[in-house]
């Protein structure tokens, strides 16, 4: 049975892209903390990640009158508004709390799937090499 390597990558791709965006989102909530009435943006990664996971199946339609899928998207997920818990005078809903904590776990998340794209990269080297 012939490996398709793009199903050993996809899924890392997906998870290093996801997490490349929310990064930039975070990163420009924290340059604009002090910005008067900027609304802190962020992503739902579980959320965009299932509709990445969604969006890479294929559907056979096997009858002319099958209803087709929709055209995927830009493959970016979407970017929601984040509901501030205490609403300040200026308007502004930066949380610099919430966004280092952010920030640290989509940084784990990058980091782990990194680790993991490397063992497999591993795994395969060693298979094609003979463990040489």
């Amino acid at each position: 049975m012939p490996l398709d390597i793009n199903q050993v990558f996809a899924p890392h791709e997906r998870v290093l892209t996801t997490a490349s965006q929310r990064m930039e989102l975070l990163a420009a909530n924290m340059a604009n903390a002090d910005t008067p009435n900027y609304k802190a943006r962020d992503l739902d990664f579980r959320a965009a990640l299932q509709s990445a996971e969604a969006g890479s199946m294929s559907l056979a339609a096997t009858n002319p009158g099958h209803i087709g899928r929709a055209s995927r998207g830009s493959g970016r997920a979407e970017v929601l508004y984040r509901v501030p818990d205490q609403p300040t005078l200026d308007g502004n809903t930066v949380d610099a709390q919430k966004e280092s904590a952010a920030i640290a776990e989509t940084a784990t998340r990058y980091q782990a799937s990194l680790t993991f794209l490397d063992q497999r990269i591993r795994g395969l080297r060693m298979a094609i090499t003979g463990g040489r």
